[in-house]
């Protein structure tokens, strides 16, 4: 359920930022083509219509990431390889947009890009972590233990002592560190 609800949370919060950088970019290339401002003699038309499109660009990245996380928290199943590709790339431009914002925006935006990225990486380890167990829950997939693309088999107990199967070391109980 925990699953579910993150997922759930951060496709809404990708959807708002979606919005608002949507809306930011559309301000923006509005006012660059109203005061037809030219930077170092780049036309001002072309600026405004980059400007648009950086910011359908961005809107539509997130929302494909929102979609991808719906989808996850639906059929409650780890994203697939593309997704979670696309997840991860979200999260580290996060990371490095939180970097960069602290100083041009301040710490409110920072507060903002961190929370987005925490919500982004907890998705993807909670599903990281359910896909680890395997569809049974004791690492063998439904096809049972010799299954290709299964991982190593997950105990609730410890393996025995790491230096047991070494010749002489098992005879002798634990290996005690000597000093000098």
């Amino acid at each position: 359920m925990l699953r579910r609800s993150v997922a759930g949370a951060t496709a809404v919060v990708l959807v708002v930022e979606a919005a608002v950088l949507g809306f930011v970019h559309l301000v923006l290339g509005r006012t660059t083509a109203n005061q037809s401002m030219s930077i170092a003699g780049a036309d001002p038309d072309v600026m405004s219509k980059a400007t648009y499109a950086l910011g359908a660009g961005m809107a539509a990245f997130l929302l494909a990431c929102a979609v991808f996380l719906v989808m996850s928290a639906v059929r409650d199943r780890a994203p697939g390889t593309f997704a979670r590709v696309l997840l991860v790339s979200a999260a580290v431009t996060h990371g490095v947009l939180g970097a960069l914002v602290v100083g041009l925006v301040g710490w409110g935006a920072f507060a903002a890009m961190m929370l987005i990225l925490c919500l982004l990486v907890l998705s993807l380890t909670l599903y990281a972590a359910k896909g680890a167990a395997g569809a049974d829950g004791a690492g063998r997939g439904a096809d049972g233990p010799d299954a290709p693309g299964d991982g190593p088999e997950i105990r609730d107990t410890p393996p025995g002592h790491p230096l047991a199967d070494f010749g002489d070391f098992g005879k002798f109980g634990d290996v005690k560190p000597t000093s000098p």
